[in-house]
């Protein structure tokens, strides 16, 4: 059983947690602004609209990066197509005034493979990354179970991606991303998540899945031994032979939860800060979408990345901030 699901028929018992968003106005017009196409479409934007003259033999590109990046940022955020994205972007070309040429939908789609990202830097933050990691799965085709069932269809093989998300507890931004094959399991792809990361981490986070020497290993090559480890040990969990003398912090956790219960562990080691990555995967689903639009591999990467920058972009408008109250 899951930790968090651990005495779940007993949860009744215990009192609900009552919040209340302390900058509400702040918020609200952080919410307003989402909307707004200003947000999305800078002046730096249109300035750099153009690609800038090659100095090597080939093609010259009539759009820049940043360009492309812009439109497909639109349609991320709005949910289109991309011939839908190209009207989209002529309409508020014309409503701003501004003589810029629009990218058609082949321009697109032909783009959007190996696109490389403008950088965007990180939202301020002076203290060390608290970083969560989770993963979910993002559908590319198939049908849905409601069609199978409201019609009484044979079912038919679907496919999916994995989106793996690392977030920073403290500033509440995505500082890492990863699109893998939905037979990439989530152990697998930390090594590819822990090399976007500069920064220095002092507390890691994750569930049981990555539960391992190998991941710990790995931790401590990237962040040094000093990095905080929260992943909960299964139930079956046994001590090492060295515990007694030189405790690791997996055999400090298994200690923890056998005095105190599983329960206690969770919240005297901060591990109920997890639930912070699933409801970041929660947001993704609800303003990205619960699938990728782009057909191939190598596009659905680029789309990916561009939700990360959308949904960062959104956190650094601004984002609530809650007390308790009861």
């Amino acid at each position: 059983m899951m930790p968090h699901k651990y005495n779940d028929a007993s949860r009744h018992k215990f009192t609900k947690k009552r919040y209340r968003v302390t900058n509400w106005s702040e918020y609200n017009e952080s919410l307003r602004q989402r909307g707004d196409l200003t947000i999305w479409i800078t002046d730096d934007a249109l300035k750099q609209w153009r690609a800038p003259r090659r100095s090597t033999p080939g093609g010259q590109s009539k759009y820049s990066d940043l360009a492309i990046a812009t439109c497909l940022i639109m349609r991320t955020i709005y949910k289109l197509p991309l011939r839908q994205t190209q009207g989209l972007m002529r309409s508020i070309a014309r409503l701003m005034g501004v003589e810029v040429p629009v990218p058609d939908f082949s321009t697109l789609s032909r783009r959007t493979q190996g696109l490389k990202l403008p950088e965007k830097p990180r939202i301020e933050n002076t203290e060390p990354i608290h970083l969560t990691v989770d993963s979910t799965g993002l559908k590319i085709f198939g049908e849905g179970e409601w069609q199978q069932s409201k019609h009484e269809t044979n079912p038919k093989r679907k496919s999916w991606r994995k989106r793996h998300l690392g977030l920073d507890l403290a500033s509440g931004e995505v500082v890492c991303a990863e699109l893998t094959l939905d037979d990439v399991g989530d152990p697998t792809a930390l090594p590819g998540l822990l090399y976007q990361i500069d920064d220095p981490v002092s507390r890691f986070l994750a569930d049981g899945a990555y539960d391992g020497a190998p991941t710990n290993e790995l931790l401590a090559a990237h962040f040094g031994d000093g990095v905080e480890i929260v992943i909960p040990p299964p139930r079956n969990a046994v001590l090492t032979s060295k515990s007694p003398d030189d405790p690791s912090p997996r055999d400090k956790h298994i200690s923890q939860i056998q005095a105190h219960g599983r329960l206690a562990w969770q919240a005297n080691s901060g591990y109920n800060q997890r639930s912070r990555a699933e409801a970041q995967i929660g947001r993704w689903k609800a303003v990205i979408g619960p699938k990728l639009r782009s057909r191939t591999f190598d596009n659905q990467k680029t789309e990916a990345r561009i939700g990360v920058q959308a949904l960062n972009r959104m956190t650094e408008l601004g984002r609530a901030k809650f007390e308790r109250v009861g």
